[in-house]
């Protein structure tokens, strides 16, 4: 069983369908109203609500879709929530919990690309690989998702995020990176440990929002200590209550864990101390430069000292010089990531 944010598929068909404009402000329904009879278009008012019936709702968008952008203001295309019913979907009063923004219909047509991608499930995940600095072996690799396109081009995980987020798909575009990350990794037989980046802000429960990455693990059989879920935009988790219950589910299940952009600031700090990862990832803004600023070499010794004293492992991400590797290994680490060693590739690289 899964959270239906983690499972919305999001289209509008070529059907018939009847679309119903809801908002709590009258003026807003009265311009839409107005909106709608300057298009020509039939609007029938049932119990204070309107609505218009349509023989292609994907069509009707595409068709209004300049006039609704030069006619509602971005506030407004939010506050103008629509409900359409159609042969699938019949309209209650309890419907309207259900309705979505003007701007998100507007943006499954701005945004096809990004909805087709999420829509088809179409991920795959690159692999940079994680060095173990005791015999320079490889550790792990860190997946990184990239969304596929129909020509097959990709794109990259700062845009995939950008209109996810704007969509409100941040919950299923992260279940979709964490199942490819898996499916990936079994697919390219990696046997070593495969680090797998999660936003905690996306989870609302664990059982139900995760239990599909549980499922495919599973499936995929994979170790549960090869997996190592890595926490990434600390900086925006406000309930550290709501992350540890996530972290304490990853760990029923035998998974590890770890902290992303550990150093970045006093957020991430914190959470070291409460959470007790498994592995910290040293921020790569402390690592850039180290062999020649003597501030980053003292906030690197205090975070890897903290990190022994409580039996973390250290990684140190972001490595790009040989400079740098010195001298992070001068003062100690356990494990490396970065441009130095390999760039995140399609194939995984099996040997530095």
């Amino acid at each position: 069983m899964s959270c239906k944010k983690c499972t919305e598929i999001f289209v509008l068909e070529n059907k018939p369908s009847t679309i119903y404009f809801i908002s709590e402000f009258d003026e807003l329904i009265s311009k839409s109203h107005n909106f709608l009879k300057k298009l020509q278009i039939d609007v029938k008012e049932i119990n204070g609500l309107i609505c218009i019936s349509v023989d292609d709702t994907e069509m009707f968008f595409i068709e209004n879709l300049d006039a609704l952008n030069t006619s509602f203001n971005s506030h407004e295309k939010n506050d103008i929530k629509l409900f359409i019913e159609d042969e699938k979907n019949s309209f209650t009063y309890q419907s309207m919990l259900l309705a979505k923004p003007l701007q998100r219909y507007i943006n499954i047509l701005e945004d096809k690309e990004f909805f087709d991608i999420i829509n088809n499930e179409s991920l795959t995940s690159h692999f940079q690989p994680i060095i173990n600095m005791k015999d320079n072996s490889i550790y792990g690799y860190e997946t990184l998702a990239r969304g596929v396109r129909e020509d097959g081009t990709l794109v990259y995980p700062d845009e995939l995020f950008k209109k996810s987020k704007r969509n409100d798909l941040n919950f299923r575009l992260d279940r979709l990176c964490r199942e490819s990350s898996l499916k990936t990794a079994a697919t390219k037989k990696v046997h070593q440990k495969v680090f797998i980046n999660f936003i905690p802000t996306s989870i609302y429960d664990p059982e139900y929002c995760l239990n599909s990455t549980v499922k495919w693990a599973k499936q995929l059989e994979f170790d549960p200590s090869q997996i190592v879920f890595e926490v990434v935009e600390t900086e925006l988790v406000k309930d550290q209550k709501h992350l540890k219950n996530i972290l304490e589910y990853y760990r029923s299940k035998g998974f590890k864990i770890a902290l992303d952009d550990v150093g970045e600031g006093y957020s991430s700090l914190n959470m070291l101390i409460e959470l007790k990862p498994d592995i910290i990832k040293i921020d790569r803004n402390i690592i850039d430069g180290i062999d020649k600023n003597e501030l980053k070499q003292s906030v690197y010794r205090a975070l890897f000292n903290l990190a022994r004293e409580h039996n973390i492992t250290v990684l140190a991400e972001g490595v790009e010089t040989v400079y740098e590797l010195e001298m992070i290994k001068s003062i100690g680490v356990d494990l490396v990531q970065g441009y130095y060693f390999a760039k995140p590739t399609t194939e995984p690289i099996r040997k530095i």
